[in-house]
């Protein structure tokens, strides 16, 4: 269990947390029902979450810590990360109807996209032993998430408005899009039909 691998369970260990502040934020609530607080350490504990993702990517790169471990788990924790955000989001902001009814739509085109890329992933490493790495446009579709995930949290608290929550959706659908479809495009000829 090296320090890149901790950082990963960390990570797993962190989203119950943030997923509490998102589901149940009336239980930190101000006398008046603000949720300030509730979205303010739900962003913290998703940034810094976030952080760790990257964070045990290089320390395992730079020192030679890769494991099989590493290699399930870092993934696996970042689709839940994400994927916990999503759903998260959507109670918190249930209230709002066209909210709801927008970022549903960019939930299930990030989550189609993260399960597409993944499964492929698998075929592609086991049928021809190639290991897909990150291109800029996986690392777009990242950033993206994670700035757009924090905005959404955060903006309620500043006006009352979903502006740059809806700006931010549609950077997270058209990188997460085009991260997709520079994969496929790659790496659709290594999928052999016939076997």
């Amino acid at each position: 269990m090296n320090l890149p691998n901790k950082l990963t369970v960390l990570r797993v260990i962190m989203i119950p947390f943030f997923l509490f502040f998102l589901v149940f934020p009336g239980l930190v609530s101000d006398a008046e029902g603000n949720y300030l607080l509730a979205r303010i350490l739900a962003a913290a504990i998703f940034g810094l979450a976030s952080f760790t993702d990257m964070l045990d990517g290089k320390i395992a790169r730079k020192y030679g810590l890769v494991t099989d471990f590493g290699k399930f788990m870092d993934p696996l924790a970042d689709k839940l990360l994400v994927f916990g955000a999503m759903l998260g989001l959507l109670v918190m902001n249930r209230e709002d109807e066209l909210f709801c009814s927008v970022f549903v739509w960019a939930a299930f085109v990030i989550i189609l996209r993260e399960l597409a890329v993944t499964s492929m992933r698998m075929v592609v490493s086991s049928a021809e032993g190639i290991v897909i790495a990150a291109n800029i446009w996986g690392k777009m579709k990242t950033v993206s998430q994670i700035v757009g995930i924090i905005i959404i949290i955060l903006e309620p608290i500043v006006w009352d408005g979903y502006i740059g929550s809806f700006v931010m959706m549609g950077l997270m659908v058209v990188t997460t899009l085009f991260s997709g479809f520079s994969y496929f495009k790659a790496y659709w000829p290594y999928i052999n039909s016939n076997k």
